[in-house]
């Protein structure tokens, strides 16, 4: 009988010992977008988006241990108009072939109100900067019965010639507004 005492209160100490995991989730690229619109002529606007986006991310109760990873395809970049979309995957811009991904892995991510503060690494076009942006959400969902989710959003700035794509700056515009919403199922 001491024994089994003994057993189930090593047991006891064990699970009480045992640190939290993180839950982790695997990007839903069914409810995921990365778009982007950009200024023509200073006149007009022109907008597109990439379909293939994958990803993954750890949420810990310790925001700072928490953690944002996400890959896309550059040639599946699509503004609705196959010339300028080849155009946009030459070595003028993107270049697909030397360069098929844009990446991002977080750094260091700090709760705030709503939210996320994330700091990471975007690397596109050969180039790889710190970036800094406000993920707001969180909110979870159960979708089908089951299947956990949570989602986060946020909308940010970049100036393409600092990826090293400058061509054609009479005509584009340097600044690039970006709108990327993720939904992650928990693994």
């Amino acid at each position: 009988m001491r024994w089994i005492i003994t057993g189930v209160f090593a047991l006891a100490l064990v699970t009480v010992a045992a640190p939290a995991r993180a839950d982790e989730y695997a990007v839903d690229d069914s409810h995921t977008s990365v778009s982007f619109k950009i200024q023509h002529l200073g006149i007009s606007w022109v907008h597109g988006r990439f379909d293939d986006v994958a990803g993954g991310f750890s949420i810990d109760k310790d925001a700072s241990k928490s953690s944002f990873t996400l890959t896309i395809k550059t040639k599946s970049i699509d503004t609705n108009n196959k010339k300028r979309d080849e155009h946009l995957s030459s070595g003028d811009f993107f270049n697909v072939a030397q360069y098929p991904t844009i990446t991002f892995k977080s750094t260091a991510v700090k709760a705030v109100d709503g939210g996320y503060e994330v700091k990471g690494d975007l690397t596109m076009h050969g180039e790889t900067k710190s970036v800094t942006f406000a993920l707001k959400g969180g909110k979870e969902a159960e979708f089908p019965k089951g299947m956990h989710r949570t989602g986060f959003t946020t909308d940010l700035t970049l100036k393409r010639s600092e990826f090293g794509m400058d061509k054609l700056a009479n005509a584009i515009g340097d600044d690039v507004q970006i709108s990327i919403s993720f939904e992650g199922v928990k693994k």
